[in-house]
């Protein structure tokens, strides 16, 4: 049987790499869920979720690195043009990512870490699980 759980998480830059690891461990934890998958699924646009190797100063080569992806161009976006390159970015990222739970938690890689990739905040913003 799965159970849908709703996380919140603050950011407090416009942009920013959160580590959301241990988040999820503990509603792994309070589930009781021993062994299956962990379904993760942040509900914006400007934001995405994936995994990185968080040694000091990667989520800043990280968020480098995908701004030099994105052209500068005349972006017809009729909300905010100014902020298009936030949405393709976290398209390109995505919104979602699958984790086995193995002993009751994440059974990341050695250096795997989940992060929520934040593109346009500061804000706080909800991410899906699904156990």
């Amino acid at each position: 049987m799965s159970e849908i759980m709703e996380m919140m998480i603050r950011t407090n830059k416009n942009k920013q790499v959160v580590d959301i690891t241990e988040n999820i461990n503990k509603l792994i934890s309070q589930a009781g869920v021993v062994g299956g998958l962990c379904h993760l699924f942040v509900k914006h646009t400007t934001a995405a979720i994936t995994t990185a190797d968080l040694d000091p100063g990667t989520d800043l080569d990280m968020l480098d690195a995908l701004h030099k992806l994105i052209p500068r161009l005349d972006y017809r976006h009729p909300h905010d043009p100014s902020h298009t390159p936030d949405h393709i970015m976290s398209s390109i990222i995505g919104p979602s990512l699958a984790v086995p739970i193995k002993n009751g938690k994440l059974d990341l890689g050695t250096w795997q870490r989940v992060i929520l990739v934040e593109l346009d905040g500061p804000r706080e913003r909800e991410v899906a699980v699904n156990l």
